[in-house]
């Protein structure tokens, strides 16, 4: 199998191995990489998978991209350690799944990405005996997996940067009660803003001394473990007496997610239409209607916060599938093929007001707990359904990205009971916090890092 290197989005800059990729985070000329070729995985192989455990799965989708990059038993030792916690497949209505991703060590759906990531990139500083400091901006999840899934590693620092106004309390202690390694910064802005200025770091000359990298979902080694549980999916709910297709609905913020799910397309998973849903920031399906793309600044707050994303990082990666070119700005030079698009995607923008019913409902009819942004993947799930009356047999499976006790407020707010805590969150109030806050500019960010790291 041939190895798999990576170009940019702007495509100005060189291409990458995947290991330069993944430690570089952002290319050189503010693009995205991305895999230059789409490794198949086979019928064969992927009928085998309904018998894997999810770590086995996750190393064979893996390698596929990072053959010859990493050997064989160290991926494999990288996957077990990674993915030791369940991914329940839970049946609500008809063949209609909520996967839940929420059970890992934040119950968070970006833990998968983060574990995997973390570990790779540890094992490639330890070969080349360097250090590595991490910049990543949250809007929920985000920080609170990569701060835990780095904490503690030798070899690498962590500062994560959120808004202060937008994320819960059990999301911000998560990270801000961890300290060693993991510096957090709270900015009175939008995760936009906390974006930016990670993004104007990695282009600022001055830091190239500091050895910076990403680890948002704009870093190509976040995305390819987003892969998996795609696959993983389909091969426990397939029906193996015969050839079906899939659908998947898909609660979108940064996008990370749904290029994970455009990947496992691409790759060979018969995916039958991708549901992109979005809450009240909704350039995305305003861009798949009109063919125009407007971003929203300032974004929009909703209760389902870590999608409050009004210029989606991932988008250009997407533009970039279907043959597409857009910048870092969100300036679109070459037009994608939207029809082809508008074939695979069905884009809905879910309101606080429906999210909030959806959660209402789901509970009642089905005694299952959705928080925010699984309401809204549901949410999109049901209007497709509604949309398309001749599909009522189809295999559909919506993500439930974070564990609804991280959502109290809103949880006992629309249904009156708190959500049982995880395991991860069980004492979490009591421990102290350890915060910077920053004024939202450049030159304060900037002072920070040159202070704190030589």
């Amino acid at each position: 199998m041939q190895s798999v290197n990576y170009y940019s989005t702007n495509l100005k800059a060189n291409e990458a191995t995947f290991k330069e990729a993944l430690l570089k985070g952002l290319a050189p000329d503010k693009g995205l990489y991305m895999p230059q070729m789409i490794p198949q995985i086979s019928k064969e192989l992927m009928d085998s998978f309904s018998e894997m455990p999810y770590y086995e799965i996750a190393y064979h989708v893996a390698n596929h991209f990072l053959r010859g990059q990493i050997p064989d038993e160290e991926l494999r030792k990288i996957t077990k350690d990674a993915y030791n916690f369940e991914v329940p497949l839970e049946n609500v209505m008809n063949r209609c799944y909520v996967m839940r991703l929420d059970h890992g060590p934040t119950a968070s759906f970006k833990d998968f990405a983060a574990r995997m990531m973390g570990r790779l990139m540890n094992y490639y500083l330890k070969l080349d005996k360097r250090k590595l400091l991490i910049l990543t901006a949250t809007s929920g999840d985000t920080g609170s997996a990569i701060a835990n899934a780095f904490y503690g590693l030798d070899n690498i620092e962590v500062v994560v940067l959120y808004p202060e106004k937008e994320v819960t309390n059990r999301q911000r202690k998560q990270m801000t009660t961890l300290g060693k390694n993991v510096k957090v910064i709270s900015l009175d802005g939008k995760f936009d803003d906390c974006q930016a200025l990670v993004k104007q770091a990695f282009s600022d000359e001055e830091l190239d001394y500091l050895n910076l990298s990403s680890a948002n979902s704009i870093n190509i080694g976040r995305l390819i473990p987003q892969i998996v549980y795609y696959f993983y999916a389909f091969a426990k709910l397939r029906n193996q007496e015969k050839d079906e297709q899939i659908v998947f609905s898909i609660p979108s913020g940064n996008f990370g997610n749904m290029m994970g799910s455009m990947l496992a397309k691409r790759m060979g998973l018969p995916i039958k239409r991708l549901i992109i849903a979005t809450n009240s920031n909704d350039e995305f399906p305003v861009l798949m209607q009109k063919e125009e793309y407007h971003k929203i600044e300032p974004s929009k707050d909703c209760i389902s916060s870590a999608m409050n994303v009004g210029h989606p990082s991932n988008l250009a990666r997407l533009i970039a599938l279907y043959g597409g070119v857009m910048n870092e700005k969100g300036n679109i030079s070459k037009h994608p093929d939207f029809e082809q698009m508008r074939r695979d995607i069905f884009a809905i923008s879910i309101s606080d007001e429906q999210t909030k019913e959806t959660i209402k409902e789901v509970y009642e009819a089905y005694n299952v707990i959705l928080e925010p942004h699984g309401a809204v993947g549901w949410a999109g799930l049901t209007k497709f359904l509604h949309n398309h009356p001749q599909a009522p047999n189809l295999l559909c499976v919506s993500l439930e990205t974070a564990h609804p006790a991280k959502f109290p407020e809103h949880i006992n707010e629309i249904l009156s009971l708190d959500p049982e805590l995880p395991p991860s969150l069980r004492g979490i109030e009591d421990k102290k916090e350890f915060i910077t806050s920053l004024d939202n500019n450049y030159d304060s960010f900037k002072a920070f890092l040159k202070k704190n790291y030589k």
